[in-house]
């Protein structure tokens, strides 16, 4: 019978790749077997009696409430052309370096990230605005495809990010599972701000290693830069870029500050960065009822396709227990040579596998709650393991041929780009994630400490 589960598991991936809806790819294959499973007697109908409970708790999970209000604050900031307003004061200030462009691009993509934790409206963002801009001063296209790929998946390990709001809804889930396993009674749990203060170190990381990159390749005087920046008319003044960094700024440490230091919850200080990012709107003049017509539809249809998921999702993990595939993957964790590092190391690649092929959505509500209450009751640290599981759907969607930021760009980037320059545009960016994602290995003090240190 357990056999079953993994077939069901293999068939939800076929039928993905044949382009079906997720949510109904989820639900309709698992209530499919369930049928079979109930016609030959080898699966409890008790399983799916459990569904309404779980729909219930989906929609009065206030945790899960800070999605809607965290995807309408980015869509505003997206519309409100805050980044096009940052990608010109930033590239005017390091102008007069060689790699100034380049510079810019990773701190506006880091500064994005953090205001709209969306990886695709970040990528898309930069690849309209800055890619034309660095091909016409002399950039290789490897380098400014790189470079645009590589900052916008910044939105999926740098808070407020969306990928750790739900991984912290379902890490937190599978480390009360894990607790109630190992017969502990522990009303202690992971909260979304544990992840987000645990990613700020492995954040920065990122960036400092992208940077470093970059001023590596101005520094051996590479041929992928041009010989000197050509944009050289019209010094910012200092009223423009306190202008353009200012808001966003604020915004930015008005959510994460007030979750950081414990006076709001992720939910409470979504609600603040909504209004803020409404609020900025309103300053550039750019919030007309058009326009915000265009952002609650765009909320709208993000919201409801991530709780359609979710729903689904639940059909999956119901019907997948009970054909005892839980069991199985917990025999199979326990036989693996090398105790949980051996676990770790293959989560992490199966992960890694269906990162080309599944968003971190589908990801984090069907693989992360099958796999995270067996790897957690090996005493492995909750936010640690968030933390690497973030990073890796990163590392994933950046890497060819079949990286969701690859795709992302090549619908933005003009046709004189060739896709094979992308390619090699991100892999120096990649051996940089897999380098951070091999340091948090060895040092997971670089995600837990910081949480430790607010805690205390």
């Amino acid at each position: 019978m357990e056999i079953l589960s993994l077939v069901m598991f293999a068939l939800v991936c076929i039928v993905l790749l044949c382009g079906y809806p997720v949510a109904y790819a989820l639900a309709g294959t698992s209530l499919l077997f369930a049928g079979i499973g109930v016609l030959f007697d080898v699966f409890d109908m008790a399983y799916l009696h459990a569904l309404p409970n779980r729909i219930y708790g989906i929609m009065t999970n206030p945790t899960l409430l800070a999605v809607p209000l965290f995807i309408f604050m980015g869509v505003t900031l997206e519309k409100s052309q805050v980044a096009e307003k940052l990608l010109a004061a930033m590239a005017q200030l390091f102008g007069r370096f060689r790699a100034g462009m380049a510079v810019s691009v990773v701190l506006v993509g880091m500064l994005m990230a953090a205001s709209t934790g969306i990886v695709g409206a970040t990528v898309v963002t930069m690849g309209l605005m800055s890619l034309p801009v660095m091909l016409k001063k002399g950039y290789s296209p490897q380098l400014a495809t790189g470079t645009i790929c590589a900052t916008g998946t910044l939105g999926q390990i740098i808070p407020p990010s969306i990928a750790l709001v739900l991984l912290g809804d379902v890490i937190s889930n599978a480390y009360q599972q894990s607790q109630l396993d190992l017969g502990i009674f522990s009303p202690e749990s992971v909260s979304v701000g544990d992840l987000f203060m645990g990613a700020i170190l492995p954040g920065m990381l990122l960036v400092v290693g992208y940077l470093l990159y970059i001023l590596f390749l101005a520094f051996k005087s590479s041929s992928q830069l041009p010989s000197k920046d050509t944009h050289r008319s019209a010094q910012v003044g200092s009223s423009s870029l306190f202008n353009a960094l200012f808001a966003p700024l604020f915004l930015i440490l008005i959510v994460l500050g007030t979750i950081l230091t414990g006076y709001a919850t992720p939910t409470e200080a979504s609600g603040v960065g909504a209004c803020g990012a409404l609020l900025i709107a309103v300053m550039n003049k750019q919030l007309s009822f058009k326009r915000l017509q265009e952002i609650c539809l765009s909320t709208l249809t993000s919201t409801s396709m991530v709780f359609m998921i979710l729903i689904g999702a639940a059909v999956f993990s119901l019907v997948f227990r009970g054909f005892g595939g839980e069991e199985l993957i917990n025999d199979v964790f326990e036989q693996l040579p090398g105790g949980k590092w051996s676990a770790i190391l293959l989560v992490m690649l199966v992960i890694f596998l269906l990162g080309f092929i599944l968003d971190f959505i589908e990801i984090t509500f069907v693989v992360v709650p099958l796999v995270a209450p067996v790897l957690l009751a090996m005493d492995i640290n909750p936010v640690w393991l968030g933390i690497m599981i973030a990073i890796n759907l990163q590392t994933s969607f950046l890497t060819p041929p079949f990286g969701f930021a690859l795709f992302y760009l090549r619908g933005v980037a003009p046709e004189s780009v060739k896709t094979v320059a992308i390619y090699r545009g991100v892999l120096p960016y990649i051996l940089i994630q897999l380098t951070v994602l091999v340091m948090l290995a060895i040092w997971p003090e670089l995600a837990t400490w910081l949480p430790q240190q607010l805690s205390q």
